[in-house]
């Protein structure tokens, strides 16, 4: 089975006769193996497992344990994510405990799947006989293991310590571990297991815990707060409070203890690059360029206007010459002569003359039209249309009507020339405007900018005031913004006259008879109503367009100017939301109540929704659980009392303990709280040297008894834990 681990494989497996027993210390946290009599194990890996498929071959693999997470992006996890074959503290999935165990066997190094070694493996307290016996099959059966043992890890820490004198061999045993919490009476070295009680309340809540808290109270760095990361935060940063209320207080009153107790995490963070402004030589750089392009431009434009002044050039002279040769053709043969040169009569060749004229004087800049070319325009058009000097008496139906269209089309070319008349002298009037904006700028440039900028944020304000008044209307909340207003506050003045007339038409007619539209006076009122005050529009249009202008010259003659943003029809300018750059700061992960707060829960249950008792009160539930009472046995045992397991490392444990246990016990009581020497591995430390003594062999049971006496014999089973 392919493997994916850092974990290096052990090489010394054969050198070890096959009576030295084989240690496991099966936590719900971490898995650890090794060799009965060594100080240490030779494995350790966290006891879940992931089976992914990679993402090319689609092969599946197991990882098991601590993997290097730069491998995870050859492979896909998202159907597949870490697994326990823990529930709570009991063993229940041995499929996966299967792969464990393969695993652990392979770092060892054994190298075929028969192990030759007994082995002594520990479990909870009071483990269901189910959950034994499916161990010991699976350990009987597909590893073929002479010899099995089962002991409490619990059980076999207190052991070793009293060996150095930490514990006596009466006293109660405290494990707060991964996923409960066991409180064992220890009488003459024996555990006591009618007086265990558990809490199902560990480490592994109190990292939930932290998670939930520092996930909510920083949002945006969910991905980062991993599981292990934040396990990593627990035990570095955590510790138990001797008073939890007054521990707060000095955090929400924000002292300089509290500043000085609170923990910062910083994750990785890059300043954003600063933009210095442009220098002078960087202006002036930018500016030639455009004027380069400018150039080239109006180059390109000149190019042009000079090729399309050629062509209207040619075309009328050769209009022209075609007028010559027609005053030398009859009158009858001009519809033959005209048939190849695609016009029908004399009259569409002048007229096309004339369009031709007017073009190429556009084309040339020549604006003035000359009278002499007006009068033989008036001509033209005379030709064009003959009947319209012609008295009405003098014509027949059918002239008559077309009189009528003749004068339509004089009418609606009239007006199209006099539009493009009055254009053509606009343009002029721009043209000169724009030309005497220049001379100034080229007299004074700052003086001209700065004019230009003036006008701008005149207008600018002014055209904002307008549409906020028209928004809101000339009330404001008196903060100088708009806001809360009535219907009556955001009408304007045109809107305002409307509804007088409607409320005073309403009044006169509630007065006796409804007489309102007998006189024809009473219908101005409709017209009135009716009339829309756009006087205000076209000033508004008239200005948004000059800003609009001057916006655009700004930008031609100063690089350095940057056009105002609009706020929006019902946000003012004072409640533009502005985007800050991120800083230092903001990838920050700080821990201040959350440091004691969530180991509090060891204590107080209830605050994540069990509904248990704490730590210190478990004591007093397992004295009480003792088959005898006895006052001088309960004093023994609260006078060694003994701490084992992760959680125990959390700064401040012990003081908690003794003073919660001080609070239950009768005043005088002897109290002593101590710890382990290693709360992590001292279970394993223990078990080893319990497997390493000769009368060891006598507390395993063989294969031959598992197939003998069955899963009875099991249930009857109990190490002696005093050789």
């Amino acid at each position: 089975m392919p493997f994916i681990s850092q974990i290096k494989r052990q090489t010394d497996y054969n050198l070890f006769p096959s009576s030295t027993p084989i240690v496991i210390d099966n936590g719900a946290s971490y898995f650890r193996i090794g060799w009965a009599g060594e100080t240490d194990p030779r494995v350790i890996f966290r006891n879940i497992v992931q089976r992914p498929r990679h993402k090319t071959t689609g092969e599946t693999v197991t990882i098991v344990g601590d993997h290097d997470t730069t491998l995870l992006k050859y492979f896909d996890c998202t159907r597949s994510g870490p697994r326990s074959a823990f529930d709570s503290n009991v063993v229940y999935q041995f499929e996966i405990m299967e792969y464990i165990l393969d695993f652990a066997f392979d770092r060892l190094g054994a190298n075929g799947s028969e192990i030759d070694h007994p082995v002594l493996i520990t479990e909870c307290v009071c483990n269901p006989v189910h959950s034994r016996s499916k161990m010991a099959e699976l350990l009987f059966e597909t590893y073929g293991v002479p010899s099995v043992a089962f002991g409490v890890d619990a059980a076999f820490s207190y052991k070793y310590n009293q060996q150095y004198g930490i514990c006596n061999k009466d006293g109660l045993a405290i494990c707060p571990g991964f996923s409960t919490t066991h409180v064992i009476p220890f009488v003459e070295g024996e555990p006591v297991y009618r007086g265990s009680c558990r809490t199902n309340i560990g480490g592994y809540h109190i990292t939930d815990y932290l998670k939930q808290l520092l996930s909510l109270k920083h949002p945006q760095h969910m991905t980062k707060l991993t599981w292990e990361k934040v396990e990593d935060l627990k035990m570095e940063h955590c510790y138990i409070a001797p008073d939890y209320f007054s521990e707060a207080q000095l955090f929400q009153k924000g002292t300089k203890e509290a500043e000085h107790k609170t923990r910062c995490w910083q994750l990785p963070w890059v300043p954003p690059p600063t933009e210095e402004p442009p220098s002078e030589e960087e202006i002036a750089r930018k500016a030639a360029i455009k004027e380069r392009q400018g150039q080239r431009l109006r180059e390109m434009a000149e190019a042009k206007r000079s090729s399309r002044i050629n062509e209207l050039e040619n075309q009328i002279h050769g209009l022209e010459f075609l007028l010559q040769q027609l005053e030398q053709v009859e009158e009858n043969d001009i519809a033959a002569f005209l048939s190849d040169t695609g016009y029908v009569s004399r009259q569409e060749i002048e007229s096309t003359l004339v369009k031709l004229t007017q073009s190429l004087r556009k084309a040339k800049g020549e604006r003035k039209v000359e009278q002499a070319e007006l009068e033989k325009t008036d001509a033209s058009m005379n030709e064009k249309y003959p009947l319209i000097h012609i008295p009405d008496n003098m014509l027949s139906l059918e002239q008559l009507k077309e009189k009528r269209r003749q004068i339509f089309l004089k009418t609606t070319t009239e007006g199209r020339q006099r539009a493009k008349q009055k254009r053509v002298e606009e343009e002029l009037e721009q043209e000169k405007k724009i030309q005497e904006e220049e001379e100034r700028r080229l007299e004074n440039p700052e003086l001209y900018v700065e004019q230009m900028r003036a006008k701008y944020k005149e207008l600018f304000e002014k055209i904002d005031q307008r549409k906020r008044l028209k928004t809101n209307g000339n009330h404001t909340n008196g903060n100088n913004t708009s806001g809360g207003v009535g219907r009556g506050e955001r009408l304007n003045a045109a809107q305002r006259e409307r509804m007088r007339l409607l409320t005073t038409a309403a009044f006169d007619r509630g007065k006796g008879e409804d007489t309102f539209g007998a006189k024809d006076e009473d219908w101005q009122l409709y017209k009135l109503m009716s009339r829309d005050n756009d006087d205000d529009d076209e000033e508004m249009d008239e200005n948004e367009a000059e800003l609009a202008r001057i916006s655009a010259r700004l930008q031609e003659v100063d690089p350095t100017f940057v056009p105002k943003q609009e706020s929006g029809p019902t946000q003012s300018a004072a409640e533009i939301p502005r985007v800050r750059p991120l800083t230092k700061e903001d990838f920050q992960i700080v821990l201040g109540v959350e440091r004691f707060r969530c180991p509090e829960i060891l204590f107080r249950p209830n605050w994540v929704g069990i509904d248990q008792v704490g730590l210190d009160e478990m004591t007093g539930v397992s004295i009480r659980r003792l088959p005898t009472k006895d006052e001088d046995l309960e004093q023994r045992l609260t006078s060694s009392i003994f701490m084992t397991g992760g959680c125990c490392l959390f700064p401040g444990m012990s003081e908690r303990l003794e003073a919660g246990i001080r609070m239950i016990r009768p005043c005088g009581a002897p109290v002593k709280v101590v710890r382990a020497l290693d709360p992590v591995l001292d279970a394993w430390r223990g078990a080893s040297v319990y497997a390493a003594k000769l009368q060891f062999p006598q507390q395993t049971f063989s294969r031959m008894d598992y197939y003998e006496k069955g899963e009875d014999w099991l249930r009857r089973y109990q190490l002696q834990y005093t050789l």
